[in-house]
């Protein structure tokens, strides 16, 4: 797979406006996405960047929070961000399934060209822009139109959160497998939440992640609670600098 890492140095098509930021992906839902996306938002923020989050599409609105402690996807990044919900999602739908279901379900289709046009208003408003998927990069989100197709839209290089634990390992390397097919550009890999004490399995996954899918791999720390102090505090773990400049 090493011989896919030339394809990272790749620019999306649009990658000329001067724009900061990233999408953030994952390689299955509940990997960590929305933590990682929050604590890259309130990272910068506490480092005096302006930044935007978004999430373009949301699904299980009409589902109570499992946890407390953490809010609904888009509540979250919009804590970290400072702003009101309604400015972080797109498109919202109440079943908790994929995109493409949820519309079904909804019964109101959702048309690319809405999130088209929202990501372009994003961009120009933005001089960081932190950009949340929902589930993987093949989930579908309508006809023909996926999350990996999203991803390009919003011409941003990607990060992918992924668990540190047992199976990693193939989701992982498929994942970036078909970020590089697609054309995009991958920051890196970040594992969370990564342990106080990484064990042999954490340690051999980051190692052969780095091997073999020839891409640095960062971690991120369990954070208690949906804080924007603490969400900064997990950030300082990642190379912001590195990713975002």
């Amino acid at each position: 797979m090493r011989s896919h890492s030339r394809q990272s140095s790749r620019r999306p098509p649009d990658q000329t406006t001067g724009l900061r930021g990233c999408f953030v992906t994952g390689t299955d839902t509940g990997v960590g996405k929305t933590v990682l996306a929050a604590a890259i938002v309130a990272g910068l923020r506490a480092r005096g960047r302006s930044v935007k989050a978004l999430k373009p599409v949301i699904t299980g609105l009409d589902e109570p929070a499992p946890d407390p402690d953490w809010p609904p996807d888009h509540e979250l990044l919009a804590r970290a961000a400072g702003c009101a919900p309604d400015e972080v999602k797109l498109v919202g739908y109440g079943p908790a399934v994929s995109p493409h279901l949820a519309a079904a379900l909804s019964g109101r289709s959702l048309d690319p060209s809405e999130l088209r046009a929202g990501i372009r208003a994003a961009r120009a408003k933005a001089e960081t822009l932190i950009v949340e998927g929902v589930g993987g990069l093949l989930v579908p989100i309508a006809d023909g139109y996926d999350v990996r197709r999203l991803a390009r839209d919003v011409g941003l290089p990607i990060l992918i959160a992924a668990r540190c634990t047992l199976g990693t390992l193939n989701h992982t390397l498929l994942t970036l497998e078909a970020a590089r097919a697609g054309g995009l550009e991958v920051l890196g890999v970040v594992l969370t939440p990564w342990p106080p004490i990484p064990g042999p399995i954490e340690r051999s996954n980051r190692e052969t992640l780095e091997r073999l899918g020839g891409v640095p791999v960062s971690t991120l720390p369990r954070i208690a609670r949906a804080e924007s102090r603490l969400l900064a505090a997990a950030a300082r773990s990642l190379p912001l600098a590195r990713w975002l400049g």
